[in-house]
């Protein structure tokens, strides 16, 4: 894998029509910039808006990725991003004059040779890596899902399909190393679908650009060539189609004895750029598709957040995501009023969990109260208060310069008291975020037990 960002060198173009849309498009490939990333720009729609490939803006994955960003809307990005994926490439901007690339042979191939024939550059930046360094998972069990991903010093694939057609069946691949097998290997394997889906993709206003020289179409009924005639007819595919000896309609001959699950494996690789950095781990896959790929990727990217938070403030590396010392760095609160010791867990934009350690040695226990220490239900809501602050200050950009102002606190209520020695843990969830102003649910527990719950309104000023 490269140290350092990657780009071409110079502009390419390719033509064709869309799989799904049917629309022709010209797709040029244009060098960019270090860190501004794989961008897809409509150059046929008024000020040529754009959309990055990130997780954040997937609005589809019915039969493909879907990407928006307001006007910006591109269909089937999967296999142009796959290209991308496997040679390793950081920054392009990928300009069309319409909504979906061209499909060209249903392979990732046609888009590697033209990115080669510009050719691969390195740029000054380096290369900023997810590094597993635990396993995760997805999981869909009511359909045989599958995904977990390992640590491992490379990017690496292990993918299995089991269909009961018998020109499937049960297939297996494994992508061991990017440079040496991508291209040759993995590229050209082409989509696939089955005979029976056809008709219903066709239907439902898909499959526009498709035909047998963009896809295998794998027969899986009994009715023989009279199924085959009725979708033909149906379709109004202009060239003859057969029952296959091999089971694939039309006997077109496979690139590989496994191709459909490698092809699996570009989409994999596809979807999984979408985490918005290259990744260093072991993806074991069992019968997985878009959704759950882009389930993954949500869940990759929500890691690669929580290490960027934790390098950027924190200066140990233990259980807590964010120690004392980092959250000085973020909070502009000091004693005796910073009460919250460490920060557990933070999802950008949805939830955060801290604590706070309560000791006989908090000053306002002195008078709070002589005799019987309670601490102030008041302090307690701050406290909350304090952990959504590092909640919504991480849902901005350069939240160290930023301070929260609360606006209200509703429907807060204490169920029992907390006293020297408890462990208080905040748990927040973020409701609604608009410009600068969110609404947050909290809860406080001290072990499994709810001891303070409140809604609160806050807005962020500058510092």
């Amino acid at each position: 894998m490269f140290d350092k960002q990657r780009t071409i060198k110079r502009e390419i173009s390719i033509s064709g029509i869309g799989l799904h849309t049917g629309n022709q498009c010209t797709m040029t490939f244009k060098p960019s910039a270090p860190n501004t990333g794989i961008r897809f720009a409509r150059a046929d729609l008024p000020g040529k808006p754009s959309v990055i490939a990130e997780i954040d803006y997937v609005v589809d994955i019915s039969r493909g990725t879907t990407l928006q960003d307001g006007e910006a809307k591109v269909y089937t990005v999967e296999h142009v991003l796959a290209a991308f994926a496997g040679l390793q490439i950081d920054n392009v901007v990928v300009e069309l004059d319409g909504n979906e690339p061209p499909v060209c042979d249903g392979s990732a191939r046609p888009y590697v040779d033209k990115l080669l024939e510009a050719g691969i550059e390195n740029q000054d930046e380096d290369k900023v890596y997810l590094e597993i360094d635990t396993p995760m998972s997805y999981g869909e069990p009511e359909r045989g899902v599958d995904l977990v991903v390992a640590p491992s010093d490379d990017l690496r694939i292990t993918f299995m399909i089991d269909y009961p057609s018998p020109a499937l069946g049960t297939q297996y691949t494994t992508l061991v190393d990017l440079e040496k097998e991508f291209v040759e290997e993995f590229a050209p394997a082409r989509t696939f679908c089955f005979l029976s889906e056809v008709e219903q993709l066709k239907a439902d206003g898909l499959i526009k650009g498709g035909g047998l020289e963009s896809a295998i179409v794998i027969y899986d009924s009994d009715l023989g060539q009279i199924e085959v005639d009725r979708i033909q007819k149906a379709l109004n595919l202009k060239e003859k189609a057969f029952v296959g000896e091999t089971g694939i309609i039309n006997d077109i001959p496979l690139r590989f004895p496994n191709e459909p699950v490698r092809h699996k494996t570009l989409d994999l690789l596809g979807d999984l750029l979408l985490i918005g950095v290259p990744f260093k781990g072991h993806v074991l896959a069992a019968r997985s598709g878009h959704k759950a790929n882009v389930a993954l990727a949500r869940k990759m990217r929500g890691l690669y957040h929580k290490k960027k938070i934790a390098g950027k403030f924190s200066s140990q590396s233990d259980k807590a995501l964010l120690d004392i010392e980092a959250i000085k760095k973020i909070m502009p609160h000091r004693y005796p009023f910073l009460l919250i010791d460490r920060v557990l867990d933070l999802e950008v934009g949805k939830r955060v969990v801290a604590i706070k350690n309560v000791t006989f040695n908090e000053p306002f226990f002195q008078g709070h109260f002589p005799g019987r220490p309670i601490m102030p239900a008041v302090l307690m809501l701050e406290a909350m208060a304090q952990a959504g602050g590092v909640l919504l200050l991480h849902a901005i950009e350069h939240p160290e310069t930023k301070l929260v102002f609360f606006m209200s606190i509703d429907n807060a209520k204490f169920r029992r008291p907390v006293t020297p020695g408890d462990q208080l843990r905040f748990e927040l969830e973020m409701k609604v975020f608009r410009r600068n102003t969110c609404k947050m649910s909290g809860k406080t527990f001290v072990g499994d037990e709810l001891v303070a719950e409140a809604d609160f309104m806050a807005m962020v000023i500058d510092r």
